[in-house]
Formats: C-alpha cells, sequence, structure tokens
C-alpha cells in the first residue's frame, strides 16, 4: 500500500491521515491478540522468557512484526516486569511465583505503523493490597479517556491520571512518560502521568497517543538497574504499569488496542 507522507503541524506533532490509522488499528489488533494469549498463559510456575517465545511466536505469525526485538538494542519481544519492576524487564529464566504481579509491554509493526499496549497482572491468588494497586493502575488509564478529545490539552489528561491513583494512596512516575506513535515507537508529543488542567499541547483530531501510567505503592522516583533496561522502584516497593494505544477523533477517542 503507498503511504503518503505524514503531514507535521508546527509543534512536530505527526498527524495521522485515516488509511495511517487504518494500519494502526490492524497493528493494535495484534497486539491486543498477543496480549489475550499471554494472560491466558500466565500462571505461576512459568518462566518470563517462556512468554516472549509465545509472544515472538504469535506476533509474527500474524504477518506482523515485534516493535521492541532489536528496539535500541533491546534483546526481547515482549518487556516482563515483575513486582517492583516498573518497566523494561527483560524475559529470561525468572520463574513467576505465586503472589506476583507482572506487568506485560507488547509493541507490533504492521507495514511500518506501530502499536503499543500494556497490563499488569495477578500471578495467581495476590494480597489485596496488590489488587488495589492493580485497580488503581487501570483506572488512572481508563480516567484520562475522558479528555482525549479536541476539547483538552495534553495536561488535562495527564492531570486525571494523577488524580486518581494519587487519591487513592498511590504515586505516579514522573521519570517516564507516555508519548506519540505511529511511523516509530516513540514520537512527539510526551504525555506526562502528571500535570495541570488547561496546560500543555491542544489535542488534535489524527494525533495518536500510547497513554501508559506506571503507579507506585511508595514513592514515585525509579532507579535503572545494571542492565541499562529495566527499571526500578527506588524504594523498593510494587509497581504496576497500563496501556494503551488510542487517536484523537473529531468526537470520542478509538481506543486502536482495545480487546475487551
Amino acid at each position: 500500500m503507498r503511504i503518503s507522507q505524514p503531514r507535521i503541524e508546527q509543534t512536530g506533532v505527526i498527524v495521522k491521515a485515516p488509511h495511517e490509522i487504518d494500519l494502526m488499528r490492524e497493528a493494535g489488533r495484534v497486539v491486543a491478540g498477543t496480549h489475550k494469549l499471554l494472560k491466558k498463559e500466565l500462571r505461576p510456575g512459568i518462566t518470563t522468557g517462556y512468554l516472549d517465545d509465545l509472544a515472538y511466536e504469535y506476533i509474527n505469525g500474524q504477518g506482523a512484526t515485534p516493535s521492541f526485538l532489536g528496539y535500541r538494542g533491546y534483546p526481547k519481544t515482549i518487556c516482563t516486569s515483575v513486582n517492583e519492576e516498573i518497566v523494561h524487564g527483560i524475559p529470561g529464566k525468572r520463574v513467576l511465583n505465586e503472589g506476583d504481579i507482572v506487568g506485560i509491554d507488547i509493541g507490533a509493526i504492521v507495514e511500518g505503523f506501530h502499536g503499543d499496549s500494556a497490563f499488569t497482572w495477578p500471578v495467581g491468588d495476590v494480597e489485596k493490597s496488590h489488587l488495589d494497586l492493580l485497580d488503581a493502575g487501570e483506572g488512572s488509564l481508563h480516567a484520562a479517556f475522558p479528555y482525549c478529545t479536541p476539547a483538552y490539552r495534553i495536561g488535562d489528561l495527564s492531570w486525571a491520571v494523577q488524580q486518581y491513583a494519587e487519591s487513592r494512596g498511590f504515586s505516579v512516575v514522573r521519570e517516564y512518560v507516555g508519548h506519540g506513535i505511529g511511523r516509530t515507537l516513540h514520537e512527539e508529543p510526551s504525555v506526562p502521568n502528571y500535570g495541570s488542567p488547561g496546560k500543555g499541547l491542544p489535542l488534535r483530531p489524527g494525533m495518536v497517543l500510547a497513554i501508559e501510567p506506571m503507579v507506585n505503592v511508595g514513592t514515585w522516583r525509579t532507579r535503572l538497574l545494571d542492565d541499562n533496561w529495566t527499571v526500578i522502584t527506588e524504594d523498593g516497593q510494587h509497581s504496576v504499569h497500563f496501556e494503551h494505544t488510542l487517536a484523537i477523533t473529531e468526537g470520542e477517542p478509538e481506543i486502536l488496542t482495545a480487546w475487551e
């Protein structure tokens, strides 16, 4: 399919044409299908590497390409972040145990366009406090959706994420943020998980954003491990990560990675 040159506003934000959003919708479908598969397989006793192998086979079997594999040197298909790991955990030999929580971040490319989504899941039975954290993380993502229309700005949806999480006694990570997405995995604008209403870039139809709250039990501060990928909470307490790719339209936003 012939892809037209992207339309770039003065802000540097890339505005997608309808056929480009169609391709991102297909990439989102692949990402959603991968999440469905991995959630079904998630149980105590499996390794994070097993989940990565499943994701690799599924994404390629759909005629897509993993977004993360080889991206800036990243060595795996997905990210698996367990307990105190916030984002970018590298799958491998780690065994998931009863009571763990694991954030799974997945990206796929279809004809040059990306989809990106993350969910954090309980492994078997987990403590109620961890369930509360999971609810707050997913709820903070959904809290942003009503503000993802041309009537609002980036600061409005960022504020909604922050207020939802903090009102439930948790903190939002400030050192890592959401982003625009399209031909590349990370485009302008940055989408922080904290902010002030009425501030930031106005939202426009054709913008596509990956909104991804990272919500911690304790401090919002982070630490990077020696592998130069895995980000953990500074205080060692648990964290969750939720993300959807969505398109700004004239009306309600379209969740391109929706699967439930």
